[in-house]
């Protein structure tokens, strides 16, 4: 029985409730989470691509002060577990790759632990690691696309088995023959790599057979989940503890080998380990975004509608798992095209698995496809946006089930009016300022709604105070979760935001999933207001049977909660607190566990969020340099948690994608398979003076599909068509057609 909160806290601009514990220094992040007598551990990492290990001299090693243990696969125990590849979405073990080093003497990666000190102190331990000698018997190796065209192969299915390597609807060839216009390109894809201001650290400490980790991860049920598989041990005997998280953008998604390493090494020495990963060892460790090339198909009718699209994948995937990133699931729903086909193919090259990577899959999928429709609209001279509107897809068009929301065509008239598209000549090279070449463009954001694949779980508990907490097992790594979810359940309890508290980072509270995919706020939230209104419906519910509450005998349907307080809501003077309740009935407290279990997959309706993106350009023909001047984009995220996190949210997206058109690129050295820009100082990324003006709109369209509040999320439909905008605003400048990001200064000279 929910007699419907009233939405008053919830939507609200409201700061950072761990906004004064991160500005003064008293939140911890997991690398600063120092227990007495910890030791510290350092992985010493393979220096070539493919081979074996010869020999390890560790002597040197032990002997130097400080040195606890120096273990290899020589030494190490043998972990007794193996877990599958899986999505940590699936809220089980979630490996990031099927391989465990430190197992055996075969290398297959640039970086994979080969070696690991541990000592009384970190300098130590990074001084002993560097005193091991390794020999290897090297091979021959594959770390790139062109060194592998030759053994590229179709897989039956990517993305650890769940999406099959093949799609198809209607006849393609059919659609070409149909197609008055025709286009073929091939896009090309840098590697890339996550960076998080904070590395990867875990430390881990035993205490009996019970383990607990402090760990910097986006899902701290699938660090439990994946830890305790590898060890052979009942994930209740494993507790993990993430407080604050300095980002993740997908690397802290899946759950690499360091932790369980970290488990192990605490388990050898017999005191807490501490393992911190190296901003080199970020490269070499928790997985990137793979090198990849996109060929695109499009068929079209002169007045540009789609008849026919052929999308192609080739990337590089791990000697032992078979992962793509799914590119082309939005770039199949974004259009009404009859006809399509897309196909995965892979590499088995000597990388570590790819994994989630900041708007995986659709950020780069979408991007060759808006760059081809912008230069389809240039050809029959059609202007932009109206060619995404003529072809919008009214429904998925993969299953002909109606969208859950759209809202598409509102964001691209929206966006369009708040960049002033219309004052856009669309001739390239037509506008100057100065000697810089100005250059507008555009393109369509998406991305799919995921959601977990078990219930969510959270619980709530009212003090007779009228304070009142909720707890869920999740985690903040810099989206606002902990401000969003107090809003959240101040609503669904009917309290005011200053009495609610929400607890989160430990697996000792209710479970949810991890949270990737943008299914965090949807996914947490419906837990956090289900156990939100339950408890509130009790407290209805005792009131009503209550001969001395002003509430006896009332109809629940007609009872809300404001401030604490029940009360008829067509006669608001009748009734009384919780407060009030709890202590006439001499209750301290009372709790309720709420639990949301997701749509079934099979769900009639189609599931996306969606948006579009705006930028504008100026680029210096002398110099072949690129700055974006302006950005503005406009998505329809169902319902708006909070409108300042949510906006810091897009805002971010918008600049990584300017970092994927402009900066970020991955480079092999082909000799060792080392990534040979493995330092912020070489892999560049966006930073204050690259950003240019932001603007974001939001188009709140009502969802009752996907779970309660209608959240359909925003973390990564930001990124997505950002790149594609500027690189059709390049074009727009210069005559330039982008067909490898990053675009560099020699592309444009």
């Amino acid at each position: 029985m929910t007699t419907g909160a009233t939405l008053e806290a919830v939507g609200r601009p409201v700061d950072r409730v761990d906004g004064p514990a991160k500005v003064t220094g008293r939140g911890r992040y997991s690398a600063e989470i120092t227990l007495p007598n910890t030791a510290y551990a350092a992985l010493v990492g393979a220096r070539t691509a493919s081979g074996r290990i010869t020999g390890i001299r560790t002597d040197a090693a032990e002997r130097a002060d400080g040195v606890l243990a120096v273990l290899t696969h020589q030494n190490l125990p043998k972990i007794p577990g193996r877990p599958s590849l899986l999505p940590s979405l699936a809220g089980h073990a979630a490996p990031g790759e099927s391989f465990f080093p430190l197992q055996d003497d075969i290398v297959h990666y640039f970086g994979q632990p080969v070696a690991m000190v541990i000592a009384d102190s970190l300098e130590r331990a990074q001084f002993a690691a560097r005193q091991l000698h390794v020999d290897y018997d090297r091979s021959a190796s594959v770390t790139t696309l062109d060194e592998g065209r030759d053994q590229a192969y179709e897989p039956e299915a990517i993305f650890a088995g769940f999406l099959p390597a093949r799609t198809v609807r209607g006849d393609v060839e059919a659609g070409f023959k149909a197609a008055t216009q025709r286009l073929d390109a091939t896009y090309h894809f840098a590697a890339n790599h996550h960076n998080p201001i904070e590395p990867s650290a875990t430390t881990a400490v035993w205490d009996g057979d019970r383990l607990t980790l402090y760990d910097a991860t986006q899902g701290i049920v699938a660090t439990q989940s994946t830890v305790a598989a590898l060890l052979g041990i009942p994930p209740s005997k494993v507790r993990v503890r993430a407080s604050f998280v300095g980002g993740g953008f997908g690397c802290k998604a899946m759950i690499w080998p360091h932790v369980t390493l970290a488990a192990l090494a605490a388990r050898q020495v017999g005191r807490p380990v501490k393992l911190t990963l190296t901003r080199e060892q970020m490269f070499t460790s928790c997985g990137h975004r793979e090198e990849q090339e996109q060929r695109i198909e499009l068929g079209a009718t002169d007045d540009g509608r789609l008849t026919a699209l052929r999308h192609h994948k080739l990337s590089l995937t791990s000697p032992f798992d078979e992962w793509a990133e799914p590119s082309l699931g939005m770039a199949s729903q974004a259009y009404a095209c009859p006809h399509y086909e897309g196909v995965y193919r892979l590499i088995r090259s000597n990388t570590m698995t790819p994994t989630f990577t900041r708007g995986p899959g659709e950020t780069t999928g979408m991007c060759a496809l808006e760059c081809l429709m912008d230069e389809l609209a240039h050809q029959i001279g059609v202007d932009p946006v109206q060619l995404r509107l003529r072809n919008h897809a009214e429904a998925d068009p993969n299953t002909g089930h109606p969208w859950s929301s759209d809202g598409a065509e509102e964001c691209y008239r929206r966006g369009a009016a708040r960049f002033d598209w219309q004052s856009r000549n669309p001739e390239p090279r037509s506008e100057r300022d100065g000697n810089w070449l100005i250059g507008k463009g555009m393109a369509t954001a998406g991305y799919p709604v995921l959601f977990p694949m078990q219930p969510q779980r959270a619980r709530a508990r009212l003090y007779a105070d009228g304070t009142a907490v909720v707890q869920a097992g999740t985690q903040e790594f810099g989206t606002g979760v902990g401000t969003a979810m107090t809003q959240v359940a101040a609503d669904g309890l009917g309290v005011a935001l200053r009495n609610m508290r929400f607890e989160y980072g430990d697996t000792d509270l209710p479970n949810v999933a991890a949270a990737v995919g943008s299914a965090g706020a949807g996914m947490i939230s419906a837990a956090v207001y289900t156990a939100a209104t339950t408890l509130r419906d009790q407290m209805i519910e005792q009131a009503i049977a209550d001969p001395g509450s002003p509430l006896h005998h009332a109809d629940p349907a007609t009872v809300i909660v404001r401030e604490g307080r029940m009360q008829l809501r067509d006669r608001p003077e009748t009734g009384e607190t919780y407060s009030a309740l709890m202590q006439r009935h001499f209750m301290t407290d009372l709790d309720a566990l709420g639990s949301w279990s997701p749509p079934p997959q099979n769900l009639p309706y189609g599931l996306a969020t969606f948006g579009a993106q705006f930028a504008e350009v100026a680029v210096d023909p002398d110099l072949g340099m690129v700055r974006v001047r302006r950005m503005v984009g406009t998505f329809a995220p169902g319902r708006v948690l909070n409108a300042k996190t949510a906006r810091s949210q897009a805002v971010g997206g918008m600049l990584w994608g300017l970092g994927q058109a402009l900066l970020e690129g991955s480079l092999v050295d082909t000799r060792d398979g080392r990534w040979a820009n493995a330092s912020l100082g070489e892999y560049l990324v966006p930073v204050n003076a690259d950003a240019p003006d932001v603007a974001v709109e939001f188009v709140e369209v009502p969802d009752t599909v996907v779970n309660p509040l209608g959240v359909k999320g925003l973390g990564e439909v930001g990124m997505v068509g950002a790149a594609a905008a500027i690189a059709n605003a390049v074009f727009h400048a210069t005559g330039y057609r982008a067909r490898e990001l990053p675009i560099r200064i020699e592309h444009l000279l």
